[in-house]
């Protein structure tokens, strides 16, 4: 079985081809071409040569045929016999072949139909060649042939028909409509052919009219089409559309639409108010990508280099993300699990999405949703309103024109509501992947697939994320970086990023290890390291200025030269209590900037019994301060009675920096334990936890935050809650290695730990 590669022309079954057997030859086929020898006509999708020629080169249904002849003079006839559906076709520069299944069709045309069909066909081609000097020698030909197949075939070099609609002519299943196709394409041609002699003359007939207006428009566009090409700048707005439109692969609910405004577009023209406002729409609709992306193999070797060539430490997330990965790699799926990154400012929780982009191999998008109010930032205006745009979310899919990208909503803890909507519960339908195939955008209005997005989103806090939107997300923690990963970060990426901006050459610049250690230390005061960034991206400005004046070559920064080239004083941190006294006892904080240490300051002078609060408390921490007096007022009945003339003063330092949360619940009560018992808290020891008026230590959060402030500041012995326990798991081993951690489930353990004895 011979496989004959054709392009542009029209092999119907059921007819008689005649070929020169050059053509044959031409083909490279390795063996002789013989009588009754079985052949099966492929066409081609683009005109290519044989030796690049591909499977997907060809469309999938084709034309067997058996060779009748072959006489002396070269000719060969082929008569084929009927469609067949082509598999595993396999293309050399020597020969090409395929496996063929006969192809059954719909028989919805009956013969005597066809035939009378036929011959009104065969007596207007008759008619129509009388008008040309060639018609009599052509009337034989028109005459001899049979079946409306022949004609086509015989025309298909003359039909105004492209590669596209020929196959679509084979293709069809149904006999009847296959029938009709043919017919029309005769019919227009014969009436482009009529066209240009009879263009004043107005037919009689229905059928007549239709097919020139068919004719018409043909020529038309094909005129439009060259002149496009020969003056592509007075290419008008329209035309543009309609090409973006064609080429632009949208479903049939958009296209719809699409096809609606242009048309109304058309009838508005340009002097019209409403076009602009019709212009960016349709601008904004062609310039989404609606086509589908195949789906990628993800290498999890090279995804796993790229995260840590980007980012130091951080191995839970990572391996969280490579795990995401994996799934996405085995289910063949463009999305997974919509992840929530949630840690302090500049722990690398939105530059990891961008990571995670390069990693898939895709386009990165970034929506920041800080302080929207809005619901027409998620869902866009409605084109009523003047002025209207697209929501935030469709501004990001035109923006990086992809329908898979890695998406990071930024800063979705800051969302807020007012009369205007809530934009939070706009967004869960945009995060639920049962529901996101179909999102409408208000200014669309029509439905566009969102479920190839992989949502990434980033928050400081989950406590402001309304409960529905947060259970569509997988919460993933971004601990605060210890001092050695901030120096390892520095080292590694800030410092040369900030080197490379400001122009500075690593033979420029040099900071010791000594003066980076400093830096972290002194002059920041942060979970994340954007401060850090600042701080060395300072240091390189000053360099610069050294550099440019010529007052030095070299430049090597110490601890020393640190107040030279950084204008801020170095920051506070609170340290260890240098001596012990009743009443005051060491407590750990957590705030966005990372963890911090506290005092309680409890204090007795006379009066008449009443509490004074101070320190900017906030309602919860005020609430603490009643549980904790009740507490040790059940627990020293005796001592307590000091308070009936004594006037109670609890004061948390800084003052000016507001304090909230129940977390210093345990502290407070170990101070005024201590104050009504005069005995002192030892200055090593440090507390967190929640405590109940059943005298139960609650957990708490911000551990790993924690426990690095009592690090830094000299702490030996912290006391937490026994059901955080497991949290220490995402403490760095550094900072466990330099603390004793005393887990405590209720507060007469900790009392009984912390209170010493009088001194007489």
């Amino acid at each position: 079985m011979f496989v004959i590669p054709i392009y542009d022309m029209i092999i119907l079954p059921e007819v008689t081809y005649y070929f020169k057997q050059d053509v044959f030859r031409e083909l490279n086929l390795q063996e002789e071409l013989k009588e009754d020898e079985e052949v099966v006509f492929l066409m081609l999708k683009e005109d290519r040569n044989r030796d690049e020629m591909r499977p997907e080169d060809f469309f999938p249904i084709g034309v067997s045929g058996k060779v009748e002849g072959i006489d002396s003079e070269g000719s060969v006839s082929v008569r084929t016999l009927g469609r067949v559906d082509v598999r595993a076709i396999q293309a050399t520069p020597d020969m090409m072949t395929a496996d063929v299944e006969a192809r059954s069709g719909e028989q919805d045309l009956d013969a005597e139909e066809a035939k009378l069909r036929f011959d009104k066909l065969r007596t207007s081609m008759l008619k129509f060649i009388q008008r040309f000097q060639w018609g009599i020698w052509a009337r034989s030909y028109v005459l001899h042939w049979k079946n409306v197949s022949e004609v086509v075939s015989a025309l298909s070099a003359y039909l105004n028909l492209t590669n596209e609609e020929k196959y679509a002519i084979l293709e069809t299943d149904s006999t009847r409509e296959r029938f009709e196709k043919m017919e029309r394409s005769v019919y227009e041609f014969m009436e482009i052919a009529r066209v240009g002699e009879e263009a004043e003359n107005d037919q009689q007939e229905r059928h007549e009219k239709v097919y020139r207006e068919e004719a018409i428009k043909k020529q038309i566009e094909f005129l439009q089409r060259q002149l496009d090409e020969m003056h592509p700048e007075n290419v008008s707005d329209v035309r543009k559309f309609e090409q973006k439109i064609e080429e632009s692969g949208m479903n049939e609910t958009a296209r719809k639409e699409a096809e609606k405004v242009l048309n109304r577009m058309k009838q508005e023209g340009k002097d019209s108010h409403e076009y602009g406002m019709l212009y960016d729409f349709l601008d904004f609709l062609t310039g989404l990508c609606w086509k589908k992306e195949e789906v990628q193999e993800l290498d999890l070797e090279e995804a796993e280099a790229v995260l840590d060539r980007e980012h130091y430490g951080l191995k839970k997330v990572k391996q969280r993300i490579i795990q995401q990965m994996a799934v996405m790699a085995l289910n063949r799926q463009q999305s997974g699990s919509i992840l929530l990154f949630v840690g302090p400012p500049g722990t690398g929780k939105t530059s990891i999405g961008q990571s995670i982009a390069e990693a898939l191999h895709r386009k990165y998008v970034r929506v920041s949703l800080g302080g929207v109010r809005d619901e027409a930032e998620i869902r866009g205006h409605r084109r009523t309103y003047v002025g209207a745009m697209p929501g935030r979310i469709m501004e990001g899919m035109k923006r990086c024109a992809s329908s898979n990208p890695v998406m990071v909503l930024d800063e979705v803890d800051k969302l807020s509501k007012d009369f205007s909507g809530d934009p939070a519960s706009a967004l869960l339908e945009v995060l639920d992947p049962e529901q996101n195939r179909t999102f409408t955008d208000h200014y669309m209005n029509v439905p566009y697939d969102l479920s190839d997005v992989l949502f990434v989103c980033t928050a400081n806090t989950i406590d402001t994320i309304p409960e529905p939107l947060l259970n569509r997300m997988e919460v993933i923690q971004f601990p605060g970086y210890t001092a050695v990963e901030k120096e390892q970060i520095a080292r590694k990426h800030l410092l040369p990023k900030a080197m490379k901006k400001m122009g500075v050459k690593a033979q420029n610049l040099k900071v010791t290890d000594a003066a980076l250690q400093t830096v972290i230390r002194d002059y920041t005061m942060e979970s994340g390291v954007r401060g850090l960034k600042k701080q060395l991206e300072t240091l390189c400005r000053y360099a610069a200025v050294k550099l440019v004046k010529g007052e030095q070559k070299s430049i090597t920064v110490s601890p020393k030269r640190l107040s030279e080239f950084l204008d801020q004083k170095p920051i506070h941190h609170e340290g260890i209590l240098e001596e012990k006294r009743p009443g005051v006892v060491t407590g750990l904080a957590w705030t966005s900037a990372g963890g911090e240490i506290l005092f309680i300051e409890t204090l007795l002078v006379p009066g008449s019994g009443k509490v004074q609060v101070t320190g900017q408390l906030g309602d919860v921490m005020k609430e603490s301060v009643q549980i904790a007096l009740s507490l040790v007022k059940s627990m020293y009945p005796k001592e307590a009675e000091i308070l009936k003339d004594h006037d109670l003063h609890i004061h948390v330092p800084a003052g000016a920096v507001p304090k909230d949360g129940p977390s210093a619940g345990i502290t407070m009560t170990s101070a005024l334990a201590s104050l009504l018992t005069q005995k002192a808290v030892s200055p090593e020891y440090a507390m967190t936890g929640e405590v109940s008026l059943r005298g139960t230590v609650m957990p708490i959060g911000g551990l790993p935050e924690k426990l690095m402030a009592a690090q830094r500041a000299g702490i030996s012995k912290v006391l937490i809650p026994k059901a955080n326990v497991d949290d220490l798991d995402e403490v760095a081993d550094e900072v466990k290695e330099k603390l004793t951690i005393l887990p405590v489930e209720k507060v007469t353990e900790v009392l009984g730990m912390v209170l010493e004895e009088k001194k007489r």
